[in-house]
């Protein structure tokens, strides 16, 4: 069985020693999901809202989050992002936004973390930027899709 490696000896949280890690290029995507009415996706497509552009506003906030997220998770390691890409698929037949991150680094750590705080805010900042025209939103099916780089290789999804 496999220990998780944000544990001591004793059970207690510790973060990982990562000195002896070799710098390697790691990459790490995350896909969420925003589901929309018909209405708020339209204004979105068309740029339409009182509030601005969505899009951009919420590409802003997921790169100043992935940036960010070794202080909102208390045991991450501070990583030098060579790259954070945020990009945006309409789906205009169920009104749904797909936001997929990608996090990159030369480091001797991961950067799914980055991704996943790229995604989740842009996600989050979709829907404070509807929020007047539209209160039930839906944030679905954050998940990573595909990492590689590190001691435990690559991971690829094959259920999307």
């Amino acid at each position: 069985m496999s220990k998780l490696t944000h544990t001591d000896s004793d059970g207690k949280a510790t973060m990982v020693d990562i000195s002896d890690k070799k710098e390697t290029v790691r990459e790490a995507t995350v896909s969420v999901k925003v589901l929309l009415n018909e209405n708020t996706f339209e204004l979105i497509q068309s740029n339409n809202l009182k509030k601005g552009d969505v899009l951009t506003v919420a590409k802003i906030a997921g790169i100043q989050a992935a940036k960010k997220t070794s202080e909102l998770i208390p045991l991450c390691h501070q990583v030098a992002l060579d790259s954070v890409d945020i990009q945006f698929k309409l789906e205009k037949l169920n009104s749904v936004i797909h936001i997929i991150a990608t996090s990159k680094t030369s480091a001797p750590t991961g950067v799914e973390m980055e991704a996943f705080c790229a995604a989740s805010i842009a996600a989050v900042t979709v829907y404070d930027m509807v929020k007047a025209v539209q209160k039930d939103v839906v944030i679905s099916e954050l998940k990573l899709l595909h990492k590689t780089g590190g001691k435990s290789g690559e991971f690829k999804r094959t259920n999307l």
